[in-house]
């Protein structure tokens, strides 16, 4: 019988705490909730959770760790930790401290430990936190993944189905490029529902503030929140990653990574549609989008690449 496979959360906020439960519900790995010792919520989360297992269906082990020894051979390394998001900040305005978290604490510890592992980042901005996980970890382009496009392209599904008063399960659209409030990219020219393209389903005037209010989503959680960010839909966006990866299920999911090449891109971290396995982002995929959501996606990994100057 093969061991059983281990995920480590890298900060026991919120997020960290939802998706720890999301994967107990599964069942399919042990659980290691990772944080310091002073902030002492990971010990509380993990605790409870626990004590919901045998209701959740959950038979592994799920541990709260203030040191690194406890994740050690970890198969996915998930980093969360960084200061949250408050009413009127910008994703960017987090750069500079969340880079030395991310950095320096979580992703070169998570490859000293789980030197195998696949490290999705969770931690804003988002793009360029990859750059600084896998400068820091030292790891090639298809582990080190970014969660962003997601998130926010079930954002996107939620409020096309909410137009359209049918299920979000038979909506089909993604989002590509950055994961900020400017260079995110809502995919409308393949959209589609049932087949019938978006664009024949909803007026230009109401696809456009769809667009809008996606780009804009995280904000609008955070004002609707007061004292913290969205949780929820990131946690259950960030398990599908995970069980991918686990599961080895080939699921082709849009995902930021490194591209080498792709829209004409390289050594840029970048939404795309990429494969997910047991081998972390088995392959990436250009899309063929529209000339002009090319275009801004060329125009989302040049801001990255200027927000990147700052924490090289």
């Amino acid at each position: 019988m093969s061991a059983r496979k281990k995920v480590t959360i890298v900060g026991g906020g919120q997020t960290g705490g939802m998706m720890a439960y999301r994967l107990a519900e599964k069942n399919i790995c042990d659980i290691v909730i990772k944080d310091v010792a002073e902030f002492a919520q990971h010990h509380g989360k993990a605790l409870d959770i626990t004590q919901g297992a045998s209701f959740a269906g959950f038979e592994g082990s799920l541990t709260a760790a203030d040191d690194w020894e406890p994740t050690a051979n970890s198969d996915v390394v998930v980093i969360t930790s960084g200061a949250p998001r408050k009413p009127g900040m910008s994703r960017e305005d987090l750069l500079k401290g969340n880079a030395e978290v991310v950095g320096e604490y979580a992703a070169a510890n998570a490859a000293r430990h789980s030197p195998n592992a696949v490290i999705i980042v969770f931690a804003n901005p988002m793009d360029v936190m990859c750059h600084v996980a896998m400068k820091a970890s030292g790891f090639p382009r298809e582990r080190v993944i970014g969660q962003g496009g997601m998130l926010d392209s079930e954002r996107f599904r939620t409020f096309l189905a909410m137009e359209l008063g049918i299920s979000q399960r038979d909506v089909h659209a993604f989002v590509l490029g950055g994961h900020t409030d400017t260079t995110m990219v809502p995919v409308t020219s393949l959209a589609h529902a049932g087949g019938i393209p978006i664009a024949n389903l909803i007026p230009a005037g109401r696809l456009d503030a769809i667009v809008k209010r996606t780009m804009t989503g995280g904000a609008e959680l955070v004002e609707l929140y007061k004292t913290g960010s969205a949780f929820f839909a990131p946690a259950v966006a960030t398990i599908a990653m995970v069980e991918a990866i686990l599961e080895d299920e080939k699921r082709l999911m849009p995902c930021a990574v490194q591209l080498n090449g792709e829209y004409g891109i390289k050594g840029t971290f970048c939404g795309t549609i990429v494969k997910l396995g047991s081998g972390g982002a088995e392959q990436v995929y250009e899309v063929p989008v529209s000339a002009e959501e090319k275009a801004k996606i060329v125009a989302a990994a040049k801001g990255t690449e200027e927000l990147v100057k700052i924490v090289s």
